[in-house]
């Protein structure tokens, strides 16, 4: 068991950061194509001897550029992937705010009911997204619609669109973990991150350091 968790811990971080990577990649070149071009120009009205290459290879390159309407589609498409991948790996890392301050307040017992009415009702929440966009996505692979300058590339909005039930559903069991581990006694709550703790610890640590 632990062994499988440990794949998909890894799975999700490196799907992360490919998603992230390709937007940087993708959006990177098409910022530097749609300014490139300027160069070889600049340098085709300095260089007789080679002017007629630089304004070739200035034509190729805005041309490129021109025709990489796609590009921010595509960026959108995997920012979407990012957020919805990012909400299970939120809730794994307590990366999430928590407004728990009267909670806490509460006795050990009434945390942890507390704890299991919210992750339930967290667990029913991902149920009813899941279900509702997969049923969502499946009209769309039925309807055959293609994604916005992405459709000549063979790309449905429906295969943007999948990624909407996988998130959730992934949620939802990053959520059930969280439940088993109340049950076990391991945690109380659903171990969101504390703003307020968190900026009161950055001011302690700021403190200290002009002390120092």
């Amino acid at each position: 068991m632990s062994a499988l968790m440990r794949v998909w811990n890894q799975f999700e971080e490196a799907a992360i950061a490919f998603l992230l990577g390709a937007m940087t990649l993708v959006t990177c070149t098409y910022v530097l194509l749609n300014n490139l071009y300027t160069v070889f120009y600049w340098l085709a009205d300095r260089w007789e001897g080679g002017s007629e290459l630089m304004f070739a290879i200035g034509d190729f390159v805005i041309g490129y550029a021109q025709a990489m309407t796609w590009s921010t589609a595509l960026t959108k498409a995997l920012f979407g992937w990012l957020i919805f991948l990012g909400m299970a790996y939120g809730v794994r890392t307590a990366g999430h705010i928590g407004v728990d301050a009267l909670v806490k307040l509460a006795p050990r017992g009434a945390q942890k009911v507390l704890g299991l009415i919210a992750v339930s009702a967290c667990i029913g929440y991902c149920a009813l997204l899941a279900t509702g966009s997969f049923a969502w996505v499946s009209v769309l692979f039925k309807a055959g619609i293609g994604a916005e300058d992405l459709d000549h590339f063979g790309v449905l909005q429906g295969h943007v669109a999948m990624i909407v039930p996988f998130g959730f559903s992934l949620m939802g069991l990053r959520f059930a973990e969280i439940l088993w581990r109340i049950l076990r006694d391991q945690q109380t709550g659903l171990g969101l991150a504390d703003e307020a703790a968190d900026a009161l610890k950055h001011a302690q640590g700021q403190s200290e350091e002009g002390k120092s």
